[in-house]
């Protein structure tokens, strides 16, 4: 009974995105510190800048945008963020194949680097101050100085397989990513750019998609499309929880302050909360409807889930239970 309660208890407010809808929206990027979240909103060529605390939206306007590859979505445009230790946000844009770095007072573009692939994830390395983004139609990882992007030709590493979803380990300098294809999970160390662990997601065969990491308590979360696993760095990725929550799910979150992991099902338009236990076992422990096609999820510091409703041109807001 009391856990019927805490799932009917939630509700999702809205924050309404310029130029839509839709608003094409993929990986979202909280900057728990500074208390943001940055949204690359795609079609509408804008990186969108959301104040936590006042919901306000403020739009970076300019970015390049293309027509999409597919005739029934939207046009191609920014499309993925990450946020550096001194607040600059990185972005990806799908519309010319670049990252671009994105300075948080001025609020304008302080430097791109064209790739050599299309990007998808991306993700800042603290322990060689670089951006790393996945480039799954070479199969490769594509690497950028954060200081002097502009300078040098971007290095690759070739990997066995098709990249997706992003973590890292900034403690110990490590990038994870998935291998779609392959239903694993690679390591690879940032400085000597060697993969140092693989092991199975055990997806099945529609494969992994987002990361998550605690690094403290050092657990890697995988997104499955129906759910999330939980694997143990320090016994060798072992699996050590899953839970299954729905269909439809890309991109997952972790809120390491409350200890809680938040996962979105597109399909089933809902959202997840899981507690994490110390062990790495995960426990349903709330969830609430979102929107059709909602699959894309970040965490503020206090586990509160934003997400991205590209159809209806928003960011869902989602206070996680008491």
């Amino acid at each position: 009974m009391l856990a019927a309660l805490i799932l009917s208890a939630l509700a999702a407010e809205s924050i309404a995105l310029p130029g839509g809808p839709p608003v094409g929206m993929d990986y979202l990027a909280s900057d728990q510190a500074h208390g943001r979240i940055w949204v690359p909103a795609g079609n509408t060529g804008n990186v969108d800048v959301v104040d936590i605390a006042t919901g306000k939206v403020t739009p970076i306007g300019g970015f390049p945008t293309a027509p999409p590859r597919r005739p029934d979505r939207p046009k191609m445009g920014p499309s993925s963020a990450t946020v550096a230790d001194d607040g600059v946000a990185w972005v990806g844009n799908r519309g010319d194949d670049s990252v671009c770095a994105v300075d948080p007072l001025t609020r304008t573009r302080t430097a791109c680097r064209k790739l050599p692939s299309t990007p998808d994830g991306v993700t800042y390395v603290r322990a060689t101050r670089e951006v790393w983004v996945t480039t799954p139609r070479t199969r490769t990882v594509t690497i950028v100085a954060a200081s002097k992007p502009e300078r040098g030709e971007p290095m690759t590493i070739k990997i066995d397989g098709d990249p997706e979803g992003v973590a890292v380990d900034q403690s110990r300098g490590v990038f994870y990513t998935n291998l779609e294809d392959h239903d694993r999970t690679l390591a690879i160390d940032a400085k000597t750019r060697k993969v140092v662990a693989s092991f199975p997601t055990g997806c099945g065969a529609d494969g992994p998609r987002g990361l998550a990491i605690d690094a403290e308590r050092r657990l890697l979360f995988a997104a499955c499309t129906d759910g999330a696993v939980a694997f143990d760095l320090a016994r060798d990725g072992k699996e050590v929880g899953r839970i299954r929550t729905g269909h439809g799910v890309d991109n997952i979150d972790y809120a390491a302050k409350p200890g809680l992991l938040l996962v979105a099902s597109g399909a089933d338009g809902k959202l997840t909360f899981a507690r994490v236990e110390k062990n790495g076992a995960l426990s349903k422990i709330g969830e609430t409807a979102t929107a059709k096609g909602a699959r894309c999820v970040v965490a503020g510091a206090d586990g509160t889930g934003y997400v991205a409703d590209s159809a209806g041109g928003r960011l869902l807001v989602v206070k996680p239970p008491k």
